[in-house]
């Protein structure tokens, strides 16, 4: 049985373990302080001088980064104590941050963002690995639906935290802010309990055997990697262009968007992770999906706080529940030793969406109005929807005849 999992009775395992709580909070810290970073990296490289194609470089060779270094820790959590690596993730983060404070040459930026991204490749890969083992397996969509959220909420909340201290007091402070948040990270990391599976211990570290194109993606679930493709690609054009689109509207509380965003992703996931456990995910993405149109078009005519308020509700119940049940596919598809190697392609694949996002979409930004971008966004989540179907309906089929073989 894992570590802190217990049973109210034979059919209904506990979810809410201290362990698991602690993780939660402590995946939430360490979310924010990355992502307070997020947005403030590229006006950051402009102040050091950097050209255009450097400032493109700050993103791009983030994700890079990240993505290359994936299947590597993937490989080594097929044969590695779960602990010791989440808490010296969560320690490099840390380092890598305070790094940013002498970064006084864009060379040298660019070098520890190269950087940055191979840990936080490392570590949201552990993290998401280690999260599916504390979670009681009849309930791996509501667990990872919570788990999602300590992600989900700091990548709403966040970026507005810190384009607010940065416009206000400055990098140094926005950096201190930053680093404080990811000491309440370790410390929370730290303080919990993490199962290592048993076919996990049993194996011995072999780097012969390891494989970069193997270790990559995983065969078994690369169909839901695909999809999450699609939906941070479509994701992209609130991370890249709100902050600018609430410019161009004259509106300035743009960070209401991002609060009501939170608040209703943090309001229908005790629903959407029991729908996940009961029904799978394909109804439940193919909904979240409509209403994460529906908060993009809405968005796309806001000229209003009023009408901020109601694209960010609008897409937070949608986008909120999307990414969490989409890692729960990806994780259900996967046995328990390639969990490593099934989250790296995962979180990957959010990369390469967002990254690809962040260059065509940009292209696409110099012919049309941004109230179009985020319409034209919206076709990715039609495609994911009728993805899904097709997924729904081969599911069905296989089901179907293995009843009439029997």
């Amino acid at each position: 049985m894992k570590v802190g999992v217990k049973l109210i009775n034979k059919d209904v395992p506990v979810l809410w373990t201290k362990s698991f709580l602690l993780f939660i909070i402590g995946n939430f810290f360490l979310f924010m302080s990355f992502m307070m970073l997020l947005p403030t990296m590229p006006p950051q490289a402009k102040a050091l001088g950097a050209t255009d194609f450097q400032v493109g470089l700050v993103t791009t060779l983030f994700a890079f980064s990240a993505i290359i270094a994936r299947p590597f820790i993937g490989f080594l959590l097929e044969s590695s104590s779960r602990k010791w690596l989440v808490v010296v993730g969560a320690i490099a983060l840390f380092l890598l941050t305070i790094t940013y404070t002498f970064s006084s040459m864009i060379i040298l930026f660019l070098v520890i963002r190269f950087v940055h991204g191979i840990v936080w490749g490392c570590a949201t890969t552990v993290n998401g690995t280690v999260a599916v083992e504390l979670v009681p397996s009849k309930r791996i969509g509501e667990g990872i639906g919570y788990f999602g959220l300590s992600a989900t909420i700091g990548m709403i909340i966040a970026p507005s935290l810190g384009i607010l201290i940065y416009q206000n007091f400055g990098f140094h402070a926005m950096i201190a802010g930053s680093v404080i948040i990811g000491l309440l990270g370790i410390v929370t990391l730290a303080s919990g309990k993490y199962h290592t599976p048993t076919s996990v211990q049993a194996k011995t570290l072999n780097f012969k055997e390891f494989s970069f194109i193997n270790s990559l993606f995983t065969r078994d679930s690369w169909y839901p990697a695909l999809v999450t493709i699609l939906t941070t690609f479509g994701y992209g054009a609130i991370v890249t262009f709100i902050v600018i689109f609430g410019e161009e509207r004259g509106i300035d509380q743009i960070f209401l968007y991002y609060f009501c965003n939170a608040i209703m992703a943090t309001a229908v996931r005790p629903i959407s992770g029991k729908w996940f456990d009961r029904k799978g995910p394909w109804t439940l993405i193919m909904i979240c999906s409509v209403l994460t149109i529906a908060g993009l078009w809405v968005l796309s005519y806001t000229y209003s706080v009023g009408m901020l308020i109601l694209a960010g509700a609008i897409f937070g119940a949608g986008y909120g529940s999307l990414l969490p049940a989409l890692q729960a596919w990806v994780l259900s598809k996967t046995a328990s030793e390639k969990r490593g190697t099934a989250n790296g392609m995962f979180y990957s694949a959010i990369d390469f969406g967002l990254g690809l996002s962040a260059i065509l979409l940009g292209v696409v930004s110099a012919f049309v109005d941004l109230g179009t971008v985020f319409q034209l966004s919206s076709i990715c989540f039609v495609i994911v929807i009728f993805m899904t179907l097709y997924d729904f309906r081969k599911q069905k089929s296989q089901e179907k005849k293995k009843t009439i073989a029997v």
